[in-house]
């Protein structure tokens, strides 16, 4: 979880945020509210980076269940392990 400071503490100890905000994004709180974020901009770029990468994963994933139920609807599946690896195989040797 990200750490969350008052604003008090921002004005009252910088340098315990400012540590805190080295490494991670820090949320600070205004009269018990969120009300603004605070990082360094290490921190900043690997959020991006991390974020980018999520997305990235999700839009695979969507793309190969959509394929997947493309090809259920196609009857191209099967409910045999066995016929599984003897498809594959023979994918396998069609490419080599």
């Amino acid at each position: 979880m990200e750490p969350i400071f008052s604003m008090t503490t921002l004005q009252r100890n910088p340098s315990k945020v400012k540590a805190a905000a080295e490494h991670s994004i820090v949320r600070i709180s205004e009269q018990g509210a969120g009300a603004y974020v605070f990082c360094s901009e290490d921190a900043f770029e690997q959020r991006i980076a991390r974020e980018r990468e999520d997305a990235a994963f999700e839009a695979r994933l969507a793309e190969a269940i959509d394929r997947g139920i493309l090809d259920i609807e196609a009857g191209r599946f099967t409910t045999s392990v066995d016929e599984a690896f003897s498809h594959a195989d023979q994918l396998r040797r069609k490419r080599a």
